[in-house]
């Protein structure tokens, strides 16, 4: 095992919908894959090592994803800042480059993330939306679905919002918001005259969780659950998994913080 003595916070945005997701994977792109190439190609070695502060699914993408450098050289902060968004594609953005110290642990230190889901109902959007945006079709309940947001909010079992835990996966899990608001921050004249934004904030998700959380909030706007239907998923975990997932390219890493 190397003995790193350069550390990077590294902080990027990046649009996923061409991604198999963050993690380096054989015979996928990656946005890890794509980081790391550049680097070989800035370093011109492969002696470094990138660590994300989590996995993301495919054609997932992130407004504030982070990362950590390992070196055994230094580098003046803006000029690796500088390189890197010099020789990136133009769907990822480093936005900072911090040295940390040998303490710092980019999975350790994570205090809480945010995902935001952006969707939108009703008439067909234009094309330009799939990589940001998700169309669910027909009109949806927004007010009760609102409503229905809020109930995930506080202490609760998410097992059956989990796809293949493993044996000692803990499925109690706080969130501290969960609220779906009109969208404000994507904008433009091909997007949707009115669409929403999933807002859902913990120390931590199990897999496909909030895509979950959006495919049941969906089911309630189609009027295909009760309120109580959803109390009960989160009340009685041995019933069957949520099955509804929603697609992942509506779902962006809004934002990282650390300890």
């Amino acid at each position: 095992m190397a003995n790193w003595t350069s550390f990077y916070l590294i902080r990027l945005e990046f649009l996923g919908f061409r991604y198999h997701g963050w993690q380096k994977q054989p015979k996928y792109r990656s946005v890890q894959g794509m980081l790391d190439k550049t680097l070989l190609f800035i370093l011109g070695h492969e002696d470094f090592k990138t660590l994300g502060c989590g996995r993301t699914d495919a054609k997932v993408s992130a407004d504030d994803f982070a990362l950590e450098l390992f070196l055994n050289q230094t580098f003046e902060t803006k000029n690796l800042l500088k390189e890197l968004n010099k020789n990136l594609p133009s769907d990822i953005k480093v936005k900072s480059v911090e040295a940390v110290g040998p303490e710092f642990n980019i999975i350790q230190s994570s205090k809480e993330k945010e995902y935001h889901y952006y969707f939108s109902s009703g008439d067909k959007s234009h094309p330009f939306n799939a990589p940001l945006i998700r169309d669910f079709g027909n009109q949806l309940d927004i007010e009760l679905m609102q409503k229905a947001a809020k109930l995930f909010e506080g202490v609760h079992n998410f097992k059956r919002y989990a796809s293949k835990p493993s044996s000692n996966t803990i499925f109690e899990r706080e969130i501290v918001l969960s609220e779906i608001v009109v969208n404000q921050q994507i904008q433009a004249n091909f997007t949707p005259t009115k669409s929403y934004i999933f807002k859902v904030r913990s120390k931590g998700f199990l897999r496909y969780q909030v895509r979950l959380m959006v495919g049941a909030l969906v089911n309630i706007g189609r009027a295909e659950w009760t309120l109580d239907d959803l109390k009960e998923t989160l009340k009685n975990t041995e019933g069957l998994q949520v099955k509804h997932i929603a697609p992942s390219s509506g779902l962006v890493l809004h934002k990282v913080e650390f300890d």
